[in-house]
């Protein structure tokens, strides 16, 4: 059962020791079509390098949740987007405590109270040219949150179960020079969540089940050749 963060932690720690979904779990939650020579499992040696913390704890009912961040409106990158805590690693710096030191800074955790149960496949995100680390953690009780003023908006706090929740997942779309893309999005009851962090969520979701897929997408008309 992964139905309290006890027996998820458990779960977890076995689950990441094993393969990975990897890019396969990651091209299902990709937009489409995909950038010339993307691939989310390239680590190009010109990319600068990143980490992201998934972490889980109990939430108000107990039942394992996570924070995610929505991205200030004035942000020059990716404003207003929903991202996981995270950043650039600082030189000589490791992926892990890059991501408990992101984490720290952006949403005010004690990174002594985390317990790193493991890491998620590398995704190159080729529009910023980072190669992201996610790190999946567990925390005993609910952090008292500090989002910091100058990059995040607010905070969403979701459950795990709904990360998993395949009901969840939906289609949209916007328009790319003369093609129109289209990308999967998690509704996790802020803004839509998709691109990288769809994708680190995808993959995450999948550790329960290597069947997990947003529903397939219907072409319209006149994408039909």
């Amino acid at each position: 059962m992964t139905d309290d963060v006890a027996a998820l932690e458990t779960f977890l720690r076995r689950r990441l020791r094993e393969p990975l979904p990897g890019a396969d779990a990651h091209w299902r939650f990709a937009p489409y079509p995909a950038l010339d020579n993307w691939s989310p499992d390239l680590v190009p040696e010109t990319a600068r390098r990143a980490a992201a913390l998934l972490l889980i704890y109990p939430g108000e009912d107990g039942a394992p949740t996570l924070p995610l961040t929505v991205r200030r409106e004035d942000l020059p990158h990716h404003p207003g987007q929903v991202s996981l805590p995270g950043g650039a690693l600082d030189p000589g710096e490791t992926p892990e405590s890059a991501a408990l030191r992101e984490a720290t800074e952006e949403i005010g955790i004690d990174p002594h109270a985390v317990r790193i149960a493991g890491s998620l496949s590398s995704l190159w995100v080729i529009v910023s040219n980072f190669v992201v680390y996610p790190f999946v953690a567990v925390t005993d009780s609910r952090p008292s949150f500090v989002p910091a003023p100058g990059e995040v908006a607010h905070l969403l706090e979701v459950p795990v179960r709904d990360v998993r929740d395949q009901s969840r997942l939906h289609w949209d779309s916007w328009r790319r020079g003369h093609v129109d893309v289209h990308y999967p999005f998690f509704d996790l009851g802020g803004p839509a969540v998709w691109g990288a962090t769809a994708m680190m969520l995808g993959e995450f979701a999948c550790l329960f089940d290597d069947r997990h897929s947003p529903p397939k997408r219907t072409a319209k008309p006149d994408e039909i050749r």
